[in-house]
């Protein structure tokens, strides 16, 4: 179900049909794990991966204060910079899959970088902090305006309220066809069992245009 998502006013990248020897390889799907500033994102990456997972995280300086904010991630001492990457491999879904992951630094000041890790996606992950559920707008409006399929995953971080997710739903103004859920991205099976919901989700969408305009079909990235 992948397509490329080019920045605006350029080329559309071509896509490739599985060879039939390649059909019964697991299906390679790259997917996207995005979100406001702080949001667990590097630690989704690093509790699913099976793989050393690659960080490109900072220690934040005296000249990010004005910048980044820290408003309820006090205790936070690094940024991500430009991706993080892991992969996992789930031989016992009903398909078999390997996902590459890629984790989005969470500043919107980074856009032009979503806008080359979301080429080729399935789709992407949207975690969110409900203590700062703000910055989620911004992830969640480029993938629908790229029209990228998402599931928005709430990070349960210890001491925070637990809100429903369809309260979160309404404040986010999330139609119903977009899956929310929650998580605690530290734990690898709540993190693959979000995967697993955003894969599904993306497949509805490539089948039912009523559920989401897009038009890819799941293959190989």
């Amino acid at each position: 179900m992948l397509s490329p998502f080019p920045r605006p006013g350029e080329p559309a990248v071509g896509l490739r049909t599985p060879s039939r020897a390649e059909a019964s390889a697991p299906t390679v799907l790259k997917v996207v794990i995005a979100g406001g500033f702080g949001a667990g994102k590097t630690t989704a990456v690093g509790a699913v991966s099976e793989i050393p997972p690659l960080s490109t995280e900072e220690y934040l300086t005296e000249a990010s204060r004005g910048v980044d904010s820290l408003a309820g991630v006090e205790a936070k001492q690094t940024t991500t910079v430009a991706f993080d990457f892991g992969r996992l491999s789930l031989p016992e879904a009903p398909v078999p899959l390997e996902l590459f992951l890629f984790g989005a630094p969470g500043q919107a000041r980074f856009v032009d970088l979503w806008y080359d890790l979301a080429r080729g996606a399935v789709g992407a992950v949207v975690l969110a902090d409900t203590r700062r559920l703000e910055s989620s707008f911004t992830p969640i409006s480029f993938f629908e305006d790229i029209d990228l399929p998402f599931v928005v995953a709430l990070n349960q971080f210890d001491g925070a309220h637990r809100y429903h997710p369809e309260q979160v739903r309404t404040a986010l103004e999330l139609p119903t066809s977009i899956p929310v859920v929650t998580c605690d991205a530290r734990d690898p099976n709540h993190v693959a069992g979000v995967l697993l919901t955003l894969v599904g989700h993306a497949e509805n969408a490539a089948a039912d245009p009523d559920c989401h305009s897009s038009t890819t079909t799941l293959q190989d990235a």
